[in-house]
């Protein structure tokens, strides 16, 4: 188990080197564990969050209870869409945190889509 988590950080800083993300264009970085998903939109320039959204977010709780499964990175993907749509962000960079891009972080990434974002 100890070697599968060191890896997913290696690549997620190899991805890093690469991705960053402005005011203009933040980055949606996904991090996922086995009971949760959590979601945020981050302007790497100034070092600051600019929307948060998780499986234990209360608003994700009024949707949901479970959150570790498909339908609610599907959850979390919208309701990320919804929070950055408000605070007039379209475009964001997509950051899968060195994950594989199936399963929740897919479901996470194709729901923010269908909420708006472009990526």
């Amino acid at each position: 188990m100890r070697a599968k988590v060191e890896g997913r950080k290696i690549r997620h800083l190899r991805v890093r080197q690469q991705i960053r993300g402005t005011a203009e264009r933040p980055r949606l970085s996904v991090f996922r564990s086995l009971n949760h998903i959590h979601a945020q939109l981050i302007d790497d320039e100034a070092g600051r969050t600019l929307v948060s959204v998780g499986s234990l977010s209360p608003e994700f709780r009024e949707k949901l209870k479970a959150g570790g499964n498909v339908a609610a990175a599907k959850v979390v993907g919208e309701l990320v869409a919804q929070k950055a749509k408000a605070r007039g962000i379209e475009r964001v960079v997509f950051d899968r945190g060195g994950y594989q891009f199936h399963g929740r972080v897919k479901a996470l990434a194709d729901a923010a889509r269908a909420g708006g974002l472009v990526f």
